[in-house]
């Protein structure tokens, strides 16, 4: 192929918004297949079965479409312009991740990338198909393949020109289109991803343990929170950017300038008083076009209480009552813990008129015996 035309691809990429890109062929990587391997058998997984079951997948990108023979990996800048740490002292505020500030990336992303495979194919009479994180596609490495960044020692992708803020995208084709150089690893002796971890999540530099994530816990996680790692999230309810906040190349990063990724008002700081209060219908209504919706009321209602009982304010007392009685034994739980970090031990011992009775999950009577006072 013509190196043209990979110019002329990166041209419409950039003419339809996406801030980097690059090309790569699609060959066996051995070692991603070992670490991969190595993740699932440690169960550093956690509960994403779903990481198990399409591991071979993974592995090889051909192995999900033979016949693809390169991609194009794409990156959106999402730079929140502003340092997202500085929010987790604002403890009667819930912290969001920076990703989830604005409108659901995937769908942006999807729509434009389905358009650029259009015209790929148009011009090549090549086949295509367009991922955005919702495919067993490992985007990460193929972007490092791709020279879009390198993945650090916090497993995630680094930009020498965005920092730690690019969304990604792939697509697959079967034509023969000419690769970009890979991206090499830049960062040195630097640590200090590893050492900002609230949870210890690293066992080692590049090696994530998800069952100790904040974003895991408060994202994927189903069941109840530990309360190994209760008081080390903080505020955060919704994700965690302290790995990518902290990152030195940040220092080149720049603002989002996608309109539809700029932060909403009321998901920037949001008030948890107003979130405790949410039921099915105005959490969906809430989050619409977020992509906090995709973790459920009840799982983002009981990282709401997390987030209540770290932040020492008792006036949050009247919201957090009506939750005892909940149907989720997830929110009826983390009630139950938020209010012993908020009331006194008579306070405590009144509320349990609250108690729903006759409970049968075993966590919330567990909460209650450790917090009898």
């Amino acid at each position: 192929m013509s190196l043209a035309l990979e110019l002329w691809l990166k041209n419409e990429a950039k003419a339809l918004g996406f801030d980097s890109c690059g090309i790569t062929r699609l060959e066996a990587d051995h070692e991603l297949g070992y670490r991969l391997e190595s993740f699932i058998a440690e169960h550093r997984h956690g509960d994403m079965d779903w990481l198990a079951s399409t591991a071979e997948w993974r592995k090889a990108p051909r192995a999900l479409w033979p016949e693809a023979r390169s991609a194009m990996v794409i990156g959106l800048n999402y730079g929140p312009g502003t340092d997202p740490l500085h929010r987790l002292s604002a403890k009667s505020s819930g912290n969001i991740s920076v990703y989830a500030w604005g409108d659901d990336y995937h769908e942006l992303i999807k729509g434009r990338l389905k358009t650029l495979a259009g015209k790929l194919a148009a011009k090549t009479s090549s086949e295509v198909k367009v991922f955005v994180d919702t495919a067993p596609l490992m985007e990460k490495p193929l972007a490092r393949k791709a020279g879009v960044g390198w993945q650090g020692k916090h497993t995630n992708l680094v930009s020498r020109k965005f920092g730690s803020w690019l969304f990604l995208g792939a697509i697959l084709t079967t034509a023969e289109l000419a690769p970009d150089l890979p991206e090499e690893d830049r960062c040195g002796s630097c640590r200090a991803c590893l050492d900002i971890c609230p949870t210890q999540a690293f066992p080692a530099p590049y090696q994530l343990d998800a069952r100790r994530c904040i974003s895991y816990l408060t994202i994927e996680h189903k069941g109840h929170i530990d309360r190994e790692f209760r008081d080390k999230i903080g505020n955060r309810i919704y994700g965690c950017d302290d790995c990518l906040a902290i990152c030195p190349w940040n220092k080149f990063a720049e603002a989002a300038g996608e309109q539809r990724l700029a932060a909403r008002a009321d998901l920037f700081a949001p008030p948890l008083a107003e979130f405790l209060v949410l039921d099915d219908a105005a959490f969906r209504k809430k989050f619409a076009r977020s992509p906090v919706k995709r973790t459920g009321r009840n799982r983002f209602l009981r990282n709401v209480l997390i987030a209540a009982g770290n932040s020492r304010e008792p006036a949050l007392i009247p919201q957090i009552l009506p939750c005892l009685s909940d149907e989720s034994p997830l929110v009826r739980a983390m009630a139950v813990w938020a209010l012993s970090r908020l009331g006194a031990p008579d306070q405590f011992a009144a509320w349990r008129q609250h108690f729903q009775p006759g409970e049968t999950d075993a966590t919330v009577r567990q909460e209650w015996l450790a917090e009898h006072r």
